[in-house]
């Protein structure tokens, strides 16, 4: 998650270390800016561990993730080679059929994704006291192509 994205929806500022992800693989959702992690065995995601996080924090992030994702305990890598333990948010097996064959980058993400998943993503309506309503369904799709 953009660190900038995590702050404002954990509350809290924290530095990710560099971390790999192994056996997993990070494809776009269909008609989204924004990834699903899926088991794939021959496959990595390179990502950030965050340490630290406050038990509001996770029930914060929880609500924003979703129910197409559940957060499941993983072993990754850090540069050291070290391994740890740590939480990532997987999609379930009832909404795999939601991802594309499409990898998803954040180099991408951030150059021309972000505004968009700021606008549209419903996880930040259901961190409001607001009613969620459809933010974001149906909109045609815009984005930089």
């Amino acid at each position: 998650m953009a660190g900038e994205i995590l702050a404002s929806v954990s509350g809290m500022t924290l530095t990710g270390t560099p971390a790999l992800l192994r056996g997993y693989r990070s494809y776009l959702v269909y008609a989204e800016v924004y990834p699903g992690i899926v088991p794939s065995p021959r496959d990595s995601v390179d990502g950030l561990l965050y340490e630290d996080l406050t038990l509001r924090a996770w029930k914060r992030l929880d609500r924003f993730e979703g129910e197409m994702y559940e957060r499941q305990e993983v072993e990754v890598e850090l540069e050291s080679g070290r391994i740890q333990t740590a939480l990532t948010y997987v999609v379930r097996p009832g909404f795999r059929h939601r991802i594309s064959d499409s990898p998803w980058s954040l180099d991408e993400f951030l150059s021309c994704g972000k505004g968009i998943f700021e606008d549209e993503y419903q996880g930040f309506a259901a961190l409001s006291d607001s009613p969620a309503g459809e933010k974001g369904l149906n909109r045609p799709r815009r984005g930089c192509r």
